[in-house]
């Protein structure tokens, strides 16, 4: 009677090269069933077929090894989907994170004709109720849903849409002052909701439209009309969310207004 698969069988079974079975056999995440004493030839048992596919699936996932041997080695559906749900959740930003870097590609490669439509306007004073915070910059997308979400239920009759203020630090030094808000009459005092006095200022402000997977895009041509108007940032970046996806699911209407406080040199 046959000692069971081969490893060549084996790999053909599950599309895992032997190179590979190797390797998982060193490392304890595949074991075969049998090892011979004398030839040292690997034998596994169709038993095994299965759980080599869901290796060879969690690997084409990029689930590092010891987290893969994690999965395998519990017998616990529940646990065993917490494991699978914590990469999937990294592998969701990853995949964000490559689409927005496609996407501004494409718009730098083929960029938008015409020139930018750049307004200097004076803002004045205003009250606001605002949430702000000192955070790195990879912590602000976070921060920015849970703040808002507070300001949503604080606020109960806004002047206007929201909008965030972004230090230069947080861009130069990758850590800085934010400030999100909605323009109010009267601000509460609610949880992390203060009022906060704006003051009045000159702004160079233009709208970006559609998603922000590329809005650093707009950011840019904003800088280079700055520079070509002999303009110098005074400033914050200021940003004004008049459509976002709260409004319309459609990521095409989402409008977004950006303003850098300027003064003229020279």
């Amino acid at each position: 009677m046959r000692s069971g698969l081969t490893i060549g069988e084996f790999a053909r079974a599950t599309h895992l090269s032997v190179r590979t079975l190797r390797r998982y056999h060193e490392s304890g995440l595949l074991e075969p069933a049998t090892v011979d004493a004398s030839s040292g030839y690997r034998y596994y048992t169709v038993d095994q077929i299965p759980s080599a596919q869901v290796i060879h699936r969690l690997r084409e996932l990029d689930v590092p090894l010891a987290e893969v041997a994690a999965i395998i080695a519990t017998d616990d559906p529940d646990r065993r989907a917490d494991l699978v749900a914590v990469h999937l959740d990294r592998l969701q930003e990853t995949l964000e994170r490559t689409r927005a870097a496609v996407t501004s590609l494409q718009q730098l490669l083929r960029p938008a004709p015409g020139p930018l439509q750049v307004e200097l306007r004076t803002e004045p004073a205003r009250l606001v109720a605002g949430i702000t915070d000192t955070l790195s910059l990879d912590g602000v997308l976070q921060w920015y849903d849970g703040a808002m979400a507070e300001l949503d239920a604080a606020v109960a009759e806004p002047l206007g849409p929201p909008g965030g203020h972004y230090d230069n630090d947080l861009f130069a030094e990758g850590r800085g002052r934010v400030l999100v808000y909605y323009p109010v009459a009267d601000a509460p005092s609610y949880g992390r909701v203060r009022p906060v006095e704006l003051p009045a200022v000159e702004l160079a402000a233009t709208v970006h439209h559609g998603s922000h997977d590329d809005i650093d895009v707009t950011y840019g041509r904003l800088a280079t009309w700055v520079h070509e108007h002999a303009l110098a940032v005074a400033g914050p970046v200021q940003e004004t969310y008049t459509v976002r996806p709260q409004d319309d699911p459609d990521p095409a209407a989402w409008r977004t207004g950006i303003a850098w406080p300027v003064f003229r040199v020279g």
